[in-house]
C-alpha cells in the first residue's frame, strides 16, 4: 500500500512544498454556520470538546468547505485543568473559568484518572484519522504549561497574566511544580493523541508574549523542552509544531531550545525576521486574522507579502493567531484560492 502524500507532514519533514500547503488555527469554529448548529446541538462547549461524534463533525467542516490541508482535532487546551479536576466552564461572554489553585493545591495534584477522563478525545483523534482523506494530516494539540498555568492560577483569563507572574515570582517553588507536572500530563497527552491517529502535533502558547526574558527561558522554553524531549523519545517519528505566541525576538533561539520541528508566527513578527527563522527549519505563519475579517486588497496584499518572503522555502501557511469569528467565510475561500495559486 503506497503512503500517503501528506504535505503538512512533508514540510514539517523540511521539504519545500509548492503551493505551501495550508490549514488555519481555530479554523473549526464560530465563523461557520454549520459549527453554529453543530455547537447547538452538542449542549455545553465541553460537552461538545467530550462527545467524539459532535468533535468528529466540527473537526469535518472546515475540510469538507476548504479541503485544508491539515485538520486540527477539535478540543480545547483546558481539558487537562478539568481532567484535574479544577471544574472547568464555559460561559458565554464570560470565556473560561475554574477554581483557581494555590500552593497547597499544586502540591495535592496527582496525574491519576487524567488519561481516562480524556479518552473520549483519542476516541474522536481515531475516528478522524478514519474518516479524513488520507491525504490530509491530521494533528493533535495541547496548551504549553505556561498558558494553561496563568488560567489554573488566575480562575480565568487576564489582559497581561498577572496573577500567574505574581505566584511566579512570590512562590517560584510551587510555580514549578506546576509547570512540570503539567508538561509530564501534556506529554502523556500528546503520546496517546499520536498513538490514535495523530501524524503530527502542535503546543499552543498564546501567552508567551506577556514574559520577560528570563521568564521566557523558565515558563515557555523549559517545559516545552520537557515535553518535545519526552514525546520524541518514547515516539522518535513525532513531528511538532512549537507556537509561542508574542514572543518576537525570543523565537531566535526557540527551535534550538525547545527541540521543535517547526515554529509557528504570530502576525506581529516581521517577514525579514520570519526569513531569517526559516534558514534553521519549517515556519507556520502568519498572517494578521484581521485581513480575513476585512478581505479584499487587505486579504490578497497580506497573502501575497507571506508567499513572497517565505513561500521559497519550508513554509505551512496558516494564520498568525485563531480566525475570529467575525470572518467572513467567503474570504476563506479566496484566501484558499490565492495561496493555492502560488507558483
Amino acid at each position: 500500500m503506497s503512503t500517503p502524500n501528506r504535505k503538512v507532514l512533508n514540510v514539517l519533514k523540511g521539504e519545500t512544498v509548492t503551493p505551501p500547503p495550508i490549514w488555519l488555527m481555530r479554523q473549526a469554529g464560530r465563523y461557520l454556520p454549520e459549527y453554529r448548529e453543530t455547537r447547538q446541538k452538542a449542549g455545553s462547549f465541553l460537552d461538545l470538546c467530550y462527545s467524539p461524534e459532535f468533535a468528529t463533525e466540527v473537526t469535518l467542516q472546515p475540510i469538507r468547505r476548504y479541503g485544508f490541508d491539515a485538520a486540527i482535532l477539535f478540543s480545547d487546551i483546558l481539558v487537562i485543568p478539568d481532567a484535574l479536576h479544577r471544574n472547568v466552564t464555559f460561559t458565554e461572554g464570560h470565556g473560561p473559568q475554574m477554581d483557581p489553585i494555590d500552593e497547597a493545591g499544586i502540591l495535592t495534584l496527582s496525574d491519576a484518572g487524567v488519561m481516562e477522563h480524556l479518552k473520549p478525545v483519542f476516541e474522536t483523534v481515531t475516528r478522524l484519522r478514519r474518516e479524513l482523506p488520507q491525504e490530509t494530516t491530521l494533528l493533535g494539540f495541547c496548551g504549553a504549561p505556561w498558558t494553561v498555568a496563568t488560567y489554573m492560577i488566575a480562575g480565568h483569563g487576564t489582559p497581561d497574566q498577572a496573577p500567574a507572574r505574581l505566584f511566579a515570582y512570590r512562590h517560584p517553588q510551587a510555580f514549578r511544580r506546576l509547570l512540570d507536572v503539567l508538561a509530564d500530563i501534556s506529554a502523556e497527552y500528546l503520546v496517546a493523541q499520536i498513538d490514535a491517529g495523530a501524524d503530527a502535533v502542535q503546543i499552543f502558547d498564546s501567552w508567551a508574549g506577556v514574559l520577560g526574558e528570563a521568564e521566557f527561558e523558565a515558563y515557555a522554553v523549559e517545559p516545552v523542552r520537557r515535553i518535545i524531549e519526552s514525546v520524541k523519545s518514547r515516539r522518535p517519528h513525532a513531528r511538532v509544531i512549537a507556537f509561542a505566541k508574542g514572543a518576537g525576538i525570543l523565537l531566535k533561539q526557540y527551535r534550538r531550545k525547545t527541540g521543535a520541528d517547526a515554529i509557528g508566527l504570530d502576525w506581529s513578527v516581521p517577514l525579514s525576521f520570519a526569513v531569517e527563522l526559516q534558514k534553521d527549519g519549517p515556519v507556520q505563519g502568519n498572517l494578521d486574522p484581521m485581513r480575513v475579517v476585512a478581505g479584499g486588497s487587505a486579504l490578497s496584499e497580506g497573502i501575497d507579502a507571506i508567499l513572497q518572503a517565505l513561500g521559497h522555502g519550508p513554509l505551512i501557511f496558516n494564520l498568525g493567531h485563531g480566525i475570529t469569528p467575525q470572518a467572513n467565510p467567503a474570504h476563506v475561500t479566496d484566501l484558499v484560492t490565492q495561496v493555492r495559486s502560488f507558483r
